[in-house]
């Protein structure tokens, strides 16, 4: 445990800022895997809006450096070529 104050309000910055960072890549995870799941059905609005979404929320989480930004790059450049190949895959 930190024993000086400054040490002990550093802790609880980085408390606040680990779980800020848990919150906004578990964002980032339920918004992918709800638009790969939504193109697959073929609910083209939803996942359009849901694509959107994730990757305004990719470009922040890359900008703000809770991922990488070449990480943020990679899974934005992954999530639209799997996003593209589910809107484009023929209707069977």
């Amino acid at each position: 445990m930190p024993n000086t104050e400054s040490a002990k309000k550093r802790l609880r910055q980085n408390e606040k800022r680990r779980m800020r960072n848990r919150i906004a890549k578990k964002i980032i995870k339920t918004y992918t895997k709800r638009t790969l799941t939504a193109a697959s059905e073929g609910n083209l609005e939803a996942a359009e809006a849901d694509f959107r979404f994730t990757i305004a929320k990719l470009d922040r989480a890359g900008v703000r450096r809770v991922l990488h930004p070449n990480t943020a790059a990679r899974r934005k450049s992954r999530l639209t070529r799997e996003y593209n190949a589910l809107k484009n895959a023929p209707k069977s």
